[in-house]
């Protein structure tokens, strides 16, 4: 087994008398086993929601032999996409000679490292063994295969905006299930102040702790303005940030504000670019337009809703709107959009 040799000096002094000392210096040898073979159980990954919670592999590899002065060794296992030659790894240290993640683990793992959603990809692992920062060595790379599933997670945002009721309020979604929420949520004018929690109660709690920062049972968040505001919380980092948010809106003869003013859908936080409202029409004439804007607007009949296309002729009753944005350009643009219209 190829051994690396680790030295180091100790500088002792056996003073003898009162008035005379002496120097004496021992070398003291540690030698070290490279980094061994690393084996996977399987390397095709059957990944899927309903076998989350079992193990997707199990990972083995050989604990470092330490031979002479006992020195710590860590072993480290690095995963990347394949290709990236291991240039920013998510890395786990290892304290034992296994290792299985379940396969939830290993999707939300795929996802971190920026795998799409039902296409197939392929991560590589290996093990890093470090004794010390000039003495370290790799064990053979593993590719693994596997096609990573949504796994959506969420918090959820109670604030003035709707009384401070955890159980109605609403979310903000992590597609990839990787610490870091967003969404959209319209805040009226004076009711500016929220908080997050884990669940749709008060049983974790965080707040603002300034800086960009949130901490558990800090103070509450607040936007600076009304309207629609974009939501981003980083769970990993404890940090947060807001911005102005371009929603879509009715305006028209049939709507509540005319054509003079909008009124706006909700953004349903649930990853997919939908917005909905249920609201009463007069008999009248409307359209759809994004960012309160004519720049991009949907318009057409009832029936067949497209960009661009003229008012829509509606009766007067109680509708339910649903649109999902289902192409945007490189800015954030929508160029097409599938709108669906209720009566109730």
């Amino acid at each position: 087994m190829k051994l690396f040799i680790i030295k180091t000096s100790l500088l002792g002094m056996l003073c003898l008398g009162l008035i005379s000392c002496e120097k004496s210096e021992t070398r003291l040898v540690s030698e070290v086993s490279a980094a061994g073979t690393l084996n996977s159980s399987k390397t095709n990954l059957d990944l899927s929601m309903a076998n989350g919670d079992q193990p997707a592999l199990v990972l083995t590899f050989p604990q470092a032999e330490v031979k002479g002065v006992i020195i710590p060794v860590e072993s480290t296992l690095q995963f990347d996409v394949k290709g990236n030659n291991f240039s920013n790894p998510v890395e786990y240290i290892q304290k034992t000679n296994t290792f299985s993640p379940t396969v939830n683990e290993i999707n939300s793992l795929m996802l971190k490292l920026g795998l799409v959603i039902g296409e197939a990809g392929v991560l590589e692992v290996r093990l890093q063994s470090k004794p010390a920062a000039n003495a370290v060595t790799y064990s053979n790379v593993i590719t693994l295969s596997g096609i990573p599933y949504k796994a959506s997670s969420w918090i959820y945002v109670p604030g003035a905006y709707q009384n401070w009721v955890p159980a109605t309020a609403d979310s903000l979604i992590s597609p990839a299930s990787n610490g870091v929420y967003e969404g959209v949520i319209n805040f009226p004018e004076t009711k500016l102040e929220f908080k997050i929690t884990a669940k749709k109660d008060w049983t974790t709690e965080y707040g603002d702790a300034g800086n960009n920062s949130f901490v558990l049972s800090g103070g509450n968040f607040a936007v600076s303005k009304a309207g629609a505001a974009k939501l981003v919380f980083d769970m990993n980092t404890k940090k947060w940030e807001v911005s102005e948010a371009k929603i879509w809106s009715l305006i028209g003869s049939a709507t509540p504000k005319g054509w003079e003013g909008d009124t706006d859908l909700k953004f349903i936080n649930d990853g997919t670019e939908t917005y909905k409202l249920t609201l009463d029409l007069l008999a009248g004439e409307f359209k759809i337009r994004f960012g309160h804007d004519w720049a991009v607007n949907v318009g057409g009949s009832l029936t067949d809703f497209v960009i661009n296309g003229g008012n829509v002729p509606v009766a007067a009753g109680n509708y339910t709107v649903t649109l999902n944005v289902t192409k945007s350009d490189g800015t954030g643009t929508p160029t097409a959009v599938k709108v669906t219209m209720v009566k109730n």
